[in-house]
């Protein structure tokens, strides 16, 4: 078994040897642009991004027409909101777009709302409370007051919790507002199919779902010309039209094939995911008090589990941890700030509660010999810390 065992893949995850396959003749014999129509090396690479753009779409049970590749899901978060808010100050100057959140988001959804906030949206936050989740009673007050577009995240980066989004859809559209939902979290890890969820605008990356880093995807419900919404790059018109830039398509073939792979073990990976997480949760429990998990302890991603230890701060315990166990307190984006979780702090959790928890991300490659290691060293640890 190699160490440290890695358990932060809701930060990352490795790139499945069958989606390294796909891409590797892309940096070699298949290198053509995808752009390129006058001859057969850009023909064929065109033929490979359709085959990944199909691959993304039926994993979403979407139409590859409604799939636009960007470099990840932050530049799908800001595309949709800044695209749909940007179209409605474009052609509805005498009042400003009005957008509705929540406090849990992750920032590549709350920092685009605060840099719209300066530019005249009206942006209200709602907070989940202790659970991590959105009440769809609390978004349907929200909207007593016009909006023209919500943003709530389906799968929590940082706590695993899942949002009833078929609910919350069925709020907006009796209201007439879009929603777009960030699910980079949930896709691979549940089933994400945007008919069943009701959504207009659906965000993923690659690096999430055992693909490459720097390709993600928006869904466009109607494609570009169903919503009113405008590019935040230009030059070239790729993407039809909504994204413009080369393509990456070793990228792009990679997470197609990797979203090939997620459809066709999704159910059997779930069950594995959520089985190990118990194991690990139970023996911590059998070994340790004072464990609690943070956000609702049902309607969670399988994997996730994101811990509050008692008497241990998560530095200490991380810091001791680090040759053993890849773990982390927060999100990646967020744990070089040193703000702490902007999400545990949205639950209501106190400053010392949030400074004695820490997240852990368990991936289709974690086996139950190295879960029996994380939870024997986890526990080692923390006594050790608490005597000391």
């Amino acid at each position: 078994m190699q160490t440290p065992v890695y358990l932060d893949n809701n930060s990352t995850t490795p790139v499945d040897p069958r989606v390294l396959s796909a891409m590797q003749p892309l940096f070699e014999t298949q290198f053509g642009n995808p752009a390129s129509t006058t001859h057969r090396h850009g023909w064929y690479v065109e033929e490979l991004v359709s085959l990944a753009r199909e691959q993304v779409a039926e994993l979403l049970n979407s139409k590859p027409e409604e799939i636009i590749f960007t470099s990840g899901a932050t530049e799908s978060n800001n595309l949709a909101l800044f695209g749909i808010c940007r179209a409605l100050l474009k052609h509805n100057t005498d009042k400003p777009p009005r957008v509705i959140s929540a406090s849990t988001e992750h920032r590549a959804v709350l920092d685009p709302l605060d840099k719209l906030r300066e530019e005249g949206v009206q942006v209200e936050i709602l907070s989940p409370g202790r659970t991590g989740r959105i009440d769809p009673d609390s978004l349907k007050k929200a909207l007593e007051q016009k909006a023209d577009l919500v943003s709530l995240m389906l799968g929590n980066n940082e706590i695993g919790v899942i949002n009833n989004i078929p609910a919350l859809s069925a709020v907006c559209k009796q209201q007439d507002v879009l929603l777009h939902c960030d699910a980079t979290q949930a896709v691979g890890k549940i089933a994400v199919d945007v008919s069943a969820l009701g959504v207009d605008l659906l965000s993923l990356s690659g690096h999430k779902v055992y693909g490459p880093k720097g390709i993600g995807a928006l869904f466009v419900r109607g494609g570009p010309s169903g919503l009113p919404i405008e590019p935040i790059i230009y030059g070239g018109g790729h993407e039809r039209g909504l994204r413009s830039g080369t393509l990456n398509s070793p990228a792009i073939i990679g997470f197609g094939k990797a979203c090939e792979v997620a459809a066709g073990e999704l159910e059997r990976d779930s069950k594995r995911l959520g089985l190990l997480a118990s194991k690990l949760l139970g023996l911590l429990r059998d070994s340790l008090s004072g464990i609690h998990l943070n956000g609702d302890e049902e309607c969670r991603l399988p994997g996730n589990l994101n811990l509050r230890i008692d008497d241990v701060s998560n530095a200490a315990l991380l810091g001791k941890l680090s040759t053993h166990l890849s773990l982390s307190a927060t999100s990646a984006c967020s744990s070089g700030h040193g703000k702490g979780s902007h999400v545990l702090k949205a639950l209501g959790l106190s400053t010392s509660e949030q400074n004695t928890s820490i997240r852990i991300g368990i991936g289709r490659f974690n086996t139950e010999e190295e879960i029996a290691f994380a939870a024997n060293k986890i526990s080692q640890t923390v006594k050790e810390l608490r005597q000391s």
